[in-house]
C-alpha cells in the first residue's frame, strides 16, 4: 500500500488522506489524519484501502493535487545516524577526531515535530544563516505501541516508509555546539516527510543487508548531489526501535529517522570534494530528494526574516 495526505484544488486548506493507485488517489471517507488508521497490525491501513478502492470519496490524478506531510505534528519525531559512513565523514570534516565508541550502540537526538514540509512547500532559511543544507534521510512511522522491544518484534510495529529530509542550517549548528552539547535553531528549519507511506510488502523483493537495495538520490537545481543506497545502512530500523523502545513506549505515529545516507548532504560533500563544486544551499535553490518507490520531494529555498537581537549574559550577572 502506498498513502498520502493531500489537498485538492476545490478545498484548499483541507488535508485528505488517500490510497496512492499508479497516478491516481482514491480519496478515504473515514478520516483525513493518517494517526487514526494506526495503532493495530496495519488492519485498519487495509480495511480502509479496501474502502477506499471500493467506495472513494473522490478518485483524482496524483498530478492534479497538492501532497502534504504525511503527518502534520507526528507525536515525536528521533533522528538516528545510522548510516556510519555519512556519520564518519561529517565528524572528521567538522575537524573532530572519530571515535569508535559510536559503533557500539545506535544514537539519536529528539528534533521539532511542528514544523512539518511537504512536497513543493517553501524551506525558509533563517534571515542570517550562511550554510544551509539538505539531508537525505529514510523515515519509518510506527504503527504499533510497544516498549522494551526486540529487533525481530519492533519489524512488525512498523507502519511503513518514508522520505526524510531534515533540512540543517550548519553555521547556526556550530555555533550552539560551541557553546553546549545540544542542536537547538540549528536543527529547527523544517523537517520534510513524505510524500507516501510505503508498507514494507511494497519493499519485500529488494531487502538486502541491514536494508532494502533502492537507491537514494538528491538534486540541486537539476545537478546530482547525491547518489548512494539504503542497503548501505549499518543499523537496522529493526534495531533502532528496539533501542528507541528501552523502557519507553513508541507510539503509533511516532516518526524514527534512519539518519542521512552516505554522501547524502552538503557537509559531507562540500568537506570533501570542495566547497566550491558543492556550495551551501541559497535562495531560489530547488532541491529534490529521491528513495526509489517511496516517491520523491522537491522544496525551493527562500530567505527567512532576520532575527531580534538578543543581548548576551555577563558573569557579573551571576549571584555571588
Amino acid at each position: 500500500m502506498r498513502w498520502a495526505t493531500y489537498q485538492t484544488v476545490d478545498a484548499p486548506g483541507v488535508d485528505k488522506l488517500g490510497l496512492v493507485d499508479g497516478d491516481v488517489i482514491h480519496g478515504y471517507r473515514g478520516t483525513g489524519d493518517l494517526i487514526a488508521l494506526l495503532g493495530d497490525d496495519g488492519d485498519r491501513l487495509r480495511q480502509a484501502a479496501q474502502e477506499a478502492k471500493s467506495n472513494p470519496l473522490e478518485t483524482v490524478d496524483l498530478a492534479a493535487v497538492k501532497l502534504r506531510p504525511l503527518l502534520s505534528a507526528p507525536p515525536s519525531i528521533r533522528d538516528f545516524s545510522s548510516f556510519l559512513e555519512h556519520y564518519r565523514t561529517s565528524i572528521i570534516n567538522l575537524g573532530q577526531e572519530f571515535n569508535e565508541k559510536l559503533l557500539t550502540l545506535p544514537i539519536f537526538y529528539y528534533t521539532n515535530n511542528t514544523n512539518m514540509l511537504g512536497d513543493g512547500d517553501e524551506v525558509s532559511i533563517p534571515g542570517h544563516a550562511q550554510s544551509m543544507d539538505y539531508e537525505l534521510e529514510i523515515a519509518c512511522i510506527i504503527g504499533k505501541a510497544g516498549i522494551d522491544l526486540t529487533p525481530e518484534e519492533a519489524e512488525s510495529h512498523i507502519a511503513g516508509y518514508c522520505i526524510l529530509n531534515d533540512w540543517s542550517i550548519r553555521d547556526l549548528l556550530a555555533e550552539e555546539l560551541s557553546r553546549a552539547p545540544m542542536a537547538a535553531k540549528g536543527k529547527d528549519a523544517g523537517m520534510g516527510l513524505g510524500p507516501f507511506l510505503v508498507t514494507a510488502d511494497e519493499l519485500e523483493d529488494r531487502r538486502k543487508g541491514l536494508g532494502f537495495d533502492l537507491k537514494m538520490t538528491a538534486t540541486v537545481n537539476g545537478q546530482e548531489y547525491s547518489n548512494n543506497s539504503w542497503a548501505s545502512i549499518n543499523w537496522s530500523f529493526g534495531e533502532m526501535l528496539s533501542y528507541a523502545s528501552r523502557n519507553v513506549w513508541l507510539r503509533p505515529g511516532d516518526v524514527i529517522g534512519g539518519g542521512t545516507v552516505g554522501r547524502g548532504c552538503i557537509l559531507e560533500l562540500g568537506g570533501t570534494f570542495g566547497r566550491d563544486t558543492y556550495p551551501w544551499l541559497q535562495e531560489g535553490d530547488e532541491v529534490t530528494v529521491e528513495i526509489e518507490r517511496l516517491g520523491k520531494m522537491t522544496n525551493r529555498l527562500k530567505r527567512g526574516k532576520q532575527p531580534f537581537p538578543l543581548k548576551a549574559r555577563t558573569m557579573d550577572m551571576l549571584p555571588a
